[in-house]
């Protein structure tokens, strides 16, 4: 029954869904990107890892990825995490997550991994649950339908873009319960695979602070992050886009596994420089409530900054990829 009803919803999903053109290279950087974010955070919400919404998530990545020509797959895997009951009993709950990866070969096979985390934030207590933080309702559009439209921008535009080195495109499952899809996707690279991935690039939140940050992993050699990192910042300075530099305080999975990282994010400028109205309606710890990440209130707060998001992340990120992917 469950496999009827997401076939028939997918169906009819991918019929209004969003069609890619040969004449993409005319359209306006980042229009991609925010089309389909306000797509995925209207049609998809509620993206929890083990969700139906998480299935029909990847689904449609899966469809735009092999319309781009990419080799695309889905992987599943059986992640599990802790809630927390008002009694302060603790049960686990196992989900079925699903992760999508496209791949495109360059002339080696030495690659760039470019991820995006396509789950949105799972309750794991009661208060949160109350507090109506994430859950069913959340259409995640900062966490992070954002950066799933600037990857899928970025997939379509070098789609059919002469490559040295391969490009491997992956939307993770499972990174809101303690990053196990990055873990399980770690996890399934072949010795071979962990040689070849020159860098791992992570796509996430990119809306709500009020700067692009660019963040080298707390493991990469520095002349990685001045190739990666530095090159960014310079990228956005002469595009006259506001954004910070800076290194990892923490180690990620992929740091930790040993791979050169760049992270992409928004960020707020140092406190007491925010407008007040920011702080106000966008408290930093409320960020995943379902009531202020989504597409509405975003809108009326934060005029404009969908657009304006999409289109510097894409103008950065999409000239750094091609130098980086042909050097």
């Amino acid at each position: 029954m469950l496999t009827l009803f997401r076939q028939g919803t997918l169906a009819a999903l991918l019929i209004c869904g969003i069609s890619f053109s040969a004449g993409a290279a005319s359209i306006k950087t980042g229009s991609i990107a925010e089309q389909q974010l306000r797509h995925i955070a209207t049609y998809f919400p509620g993206r929890m890892a083990g969700s139906p919404a998480d299935m029909l998530t990847a689904d449609y990545l899966q469809q735009q990825f092999t319309q781009l020509g990419y080799h695309s797959n889905q992987r599943r895997f059986t992640p599990r995490y802790a809630y927390q009951h008002q009694s302060g009993d603790v049960t686990w709950r196992n989900v079925n997550a699903t992760s999508v990866i496209a791949a495109r070969e360059g002339q080696v096979a030495q690659q760039i991994v470019i991820i995006a985390h396509s789950d949105s934030w799972t309750p794991h207590n009661d208060t949160e649950m109350q507090n109506n933080l994430g859950g069913l309702t959340n259409q995640g559009v900062n966490d992070n339908a954002s950066g799933l439209g600037v990857m899928l921008e970025l997939a379509q535009r070098l789609s059919a873009q002469p490559l040295h080195y391969s490009l491997r495109f992956v939307a993770l499952s499972g990174e809101e319960i303690g990053h196990q899809g990055s873990e399980d996707y770690i996890s399934r690279m072949t010795p071979e695979e962990k040689r070849n991935t020159l860098l791992v690039i992570n796509i996430d939140s990119l809306i709500m602070g009020s700067q692009l940050t660019f963040t080298s992993g707390s493991k990469t050699p520095k002349a990685v992050a001045r190739q990666t990192r530095d090159r960014a910042q310079a990228l956005a300075r002469r595009l006259g886009i506001r954004s910070t530099a800076q290194t990892a305080s923490e180690e990620s999975p992929f740091d930790h596994a040993g791979f050169p990282l760049l992270s992409v994010n928004a960020s707020d400028a140092p406190s007491g420089k925010l407008p007040r109205s920011i702080t106000l309606h966008f408290p930093v710890a409320l960020r995943h409530q379902a009531q202020r990440d989504n597409l509405a209130y975003i809108d009326r707060w934060l005029p404009g900054r969908i657009t304006h998001r999409a289109h510097d992340s894409v103008a950065v990120l999409l000239p750094l990829i091609r130098e980086l992917a042909n050097p």
